[in-house]
């Protein structure tokens, strides 16, 4: 079943992103909605990931859903899908092109298969579990960067969650001196399949949901790195607290991290 669950999570992936670039070529005119403090929904993220669900449903009706703007459809399958039909909504309503489509297959609790589409560089990042992570044919592993200082993370600021930002900021301050630089692009999805890739060298963010970083998740893994939450633990599935890095930066990312929790 694995290289049909592939098959059908890329061509879902591909079929959302169509529906997006028609949608919009007039941005002016996509309705947006507003769910919470930063926090939207245009009318093509709902369409995106309604395509997402049908293509899936047509092939696999009994699994599970976990979707970002329709949230659970739970069928007592011990198969799921966490979709986010536009992971960087606020990017793609300002047509700043950084957003990306992300779907991860999860059996039980582990995330076996997951997709995630660039749809402005037309770039797929693709991961099954224990065959390897690829950027569109092209295997990718992690960087073999070994000091924090001559590392460049990403990260996510807390903006749905304002409480949290005095926290980020210190955690922020300490790692922006111990490293060449961090970049804020604004798709977690992206910057999860960046470290993959080995264009970062490392990611952290607070307070992220399963679908921001489920088939990141595995990207990462499968590219030889490693991903835990803000204690070294797996927990970030309940906090959504993650860092990703390769594993002799790792560790150097958590002592940074924990000295201001």
């Amino acid at each position: 079943m694995a290289s049909g669950i592939i098959n059908i999570a890329t061509k879902a992936a591909y079929a959302a992103a169509n529906a997006i670039s028609r949608g919009s070529q007039d941005m002016n005119k996509v309705r947006i909605e507003k769910k919470g403090l930063n926090n939207y929904a245009t009318e093509l993220d709902k369409l995106a990931e309604q395509i997402i669900i049908d293509t899936i449903k047509k092939s696999f009706p009994e699994h599970n859903i976990l979707a970002e703007e329709s949230g659970a459809q739970n069928n007592n399958s011990e198969c799921t899908w966490v979709i986010d039909p536009i992971d960087g909504t606020t990017n793609f309503m300002h047509t700043h092109p950084q957003y990306s489509i992300s779907i991860a297959f999860k059996e039980g609790d582990k995330v076996t298969q997951g997709v995630i589409l660039d749809p402005m560089r037309n770039d797929l990042y693709r991961a099954e579990l224990g065959r390897g992570a690829f950027l569109n044919d092209k295997r990718i592993r992690v960087t073999k960067v070994s000091y924090l200082e001559d590392a460049l993370l990403a990260t996510g600021f807390p903006h749905y969650d304002l409480s949290l930002l005095d926290q980020y900021l210190k955690i922020f301050k300490d790692m922006l001196i111990h490293t060449q630089g961090h970049r804020r692009q604004g798709s977690a999805a992206l910057d999860l399949a960046y470290v993959a890739a080995g264009y970062l060298d490392g990611f952290w963010e607070f307070n992220l949901s399963q679908w921001d970083f489920a088939a990141g998740y595995l990207l990462v893994k499968e590219a030889g790195g490693l991903v835990t939450d803000f204690d070294g633990n797996q927990d970030f599935w309940a906090s959504g607290n993650i860092v990703a890095a390769n594993p002799k930066l790792l560790s150097q990312m958590l002592k940074i991290i924990q000295a201001h929790l």
